[in-house]
């Protein structure tokens, strides 16, 4: 049975779903890349590699990934204020179905430049909080947890009050997260927007009462 072919806009939504740029970014980047050569559109990079009367070649990589390398008319990028998200054909259902995608859910997937990452890990140790001075002009505390759950390690960069919500062995749910590099090593970043939720408390140690 003979497939139906894809548009030139269903695919660049297929693009810019896939890689987390916004479709009228994608577009635009197409269109300075055919003046400039080589443009840079969130995590990905657009080359114009081939120009010809009818259409342009482009070179879409996101770091030494090629993504894609496809053709695109002239007549269409021309038009860029007259093309609206595709809503019909088979990869725009596709996405459309897919409700928006949760980040990494394992501390072992995680690599830095992730975002929204979503997490539950259960905290293995709280350092002692040290004293920094802000570029706002003032001194915050700052603690790195250590963080684990079945698939690896990774520290939680902790300010102020946040440091005193955690305690070791608690069990804690991160949610929007970003991870970055720190000092050699991948921490996990909560931002504005991060949020943390202890949904478990370490038990109450025992202790066996001594008989006089």
């Amino acid at each position: 049975m003979k497939q139906n072919k894809i548009s030139t806009g269903e695919y660049l939504f297929f693009l810019s779903a896939k890689y987390e740029v916004s479709f009228d970014g994608l577009l635009k980047g197409l269109v300075l890349a055919r003046q400039n050569s080589e443009v840079t559109c969130g995590k990905l990079s657009i080359q114009c590699r081939r120009r010809t009367a009818e259409y342009d070649v482009f070179l879409i990589t996101t770091g030494y990934q090629v993504v894609a390398q496809f053709p695109v008319s002239k007549y269409y990028l021309d038009q860029p204020d007259q093309i609206r998200v595709p809503t019909e054909g088979r990869l725009f259902r596709h996405f459309a179905k897919r409700a928006i995608p949760d980040g990494p859910k394992h501390v072992g997937d995680l690599r830095c430049g992730m975002k929204q990452v979503n997490v539950t890990a259960r905290v293995l140790n709280v350092p002692k909080s040290t004293f920094v001075f802000t570029r706002f002009g003032g001194y915050a505390r700052v603690s790195a947890a250590l963080i684990a759950d079945e698939t690896g390690t990774i520290k939680l960069c902790l300010w102020n009050e946040k440091i005193d919500e955690v305690s070791v062995d608690s069990v804690i749910e991160i949610r929007g997260a970003s991870v970055v590099r720190f000092r050699g090593e991948n921490q996990l970043k909560l931002g504005r927007n991060g949020q943390l939720n202890v949904v478990a408390k370490p038990l109450p140690t025992c202790t066996n009462a001594t008989r006089a």
